[in-house]
């Protein structure tokens, strides 16, 4: 039996039909985020010593960077900046398994968010071919760099919090003591949750323009909407910036400024979808 054609030209399917695409479509996510995951599990060792804990090493590239670039500063304006505001101290943490399954568990566990963040692309593109047939072919073609922006985006946003909101974090909790005689020996588990729930929120924060660009397609937000609550998302962007990071301005605007790019950058597509919608272009 032929399937009725609808107004848009596509094939349309049954509510049953539409189910079994989206099975098989979650089944392929799921095989392609356990082969990633076997992967990582396989490379587990080099993947602890070298990811995981890489924000607990003095040498970690972020901490060199900091360091030289306060350096640096102080050479050009010495009044403003110190030498070592940047430079940070050896971290002093030992990280334990309270629980016999905790470092099994925490291996599973990273192998599948390392398997998540490898198969992203194939996942969005899975998504897209589910969501594309029913769009107009005008607005399939707008759409078309869909898949890369998302996944450029959220890659970015993975590489953000890894190498700067995670180790800053880890370093100030790290470091911070209320008094001499308490030594922070935290489980593996509160290490990963902050290493993983600060890592993997900047990936999401860094889809903004994305989720701008369908909000403005249906109307939900518009440029005006966001100018106008401009300075309410800066003062939030700077109180979210304070609570992740070292109690020092050099580290709370390094944080702040690319959300607040991402935040003008929205305005500018929200701008863009709304006067495309205006001409009837879309």
């Amino acid at each position: 039996m032929f399937k009725k054609k609808g107004k848009k030209g596509h094939n349309e399917m049954s509510f049953l039909e539409h189910l079994e695409t989206l099975r098989w479509l979650l089944v392929r996510v799921i095989i392609a985020v356990l082969i990633g995951a076997s992967v990582v599990f396989v490379f587990k060792d080099w993947v602890f010593s070298e990811i995981i804990f890489g924000p607990l090493k003095q040498d970690f590239l972020t901490y060199d960077l900091l360091c030289r670039s306060t350096q640096k500063l102080s050479q050009w304006i010495p009044s403003v900046v110190e030498a070592d505001a940047g430079c940070f101290d050896k971290l002093e943490l030992q990280v334990i398994a309270p629980k016999m399954t905790t470092q099994f568990m925490t291996a599973i566990l990273v192998s599948l968010i390392g398997g998540f963040i490898i198969s992203f692309p194939f996942v969005i593109y899975q998504f897209w071919l589910f969501i594309r047939p029913a769009l107009y072919n005008k607005e399939q073609k707008r759409a078309k760099g869909l898949v890369f922006w998302t996944t450029l985006l959220f890659s970015l946003g993975i590489l953000f919090g890894y190498y700067l909101v995670a180790p800053l974090s880890i370093n100030f909790l790290g470091n911070f003591k209320v008094s001499e005689s308490v030594q922070n020996l935290p489980s593996l588990n509160s290490f990963m949750g902050i290493l993983t729930s600060t890592t993997l929120a900047s990936g999401v924060v860094f889809l903004l323009p994305i989720l701008v660009y369908f909000l403005s397609k249906i109307g939900i937000l518009t440029p005006e909407f966001m100018r106008k609550y401009r300075k309410h998302s800066f003062v939030v962007t700077l109180l979210l910036s304070a609570i992740i990071t070292p109690p020092d301005v050099f580290s709370q605007i390094l944080v702040a400024i690319p959300i607040v790019v991402l935040y003008e950058i929205s305005i500018f597509i929200s701008r863009y979808v709304t006067k495309r919608l205006e001409t009837d272009d879309y």
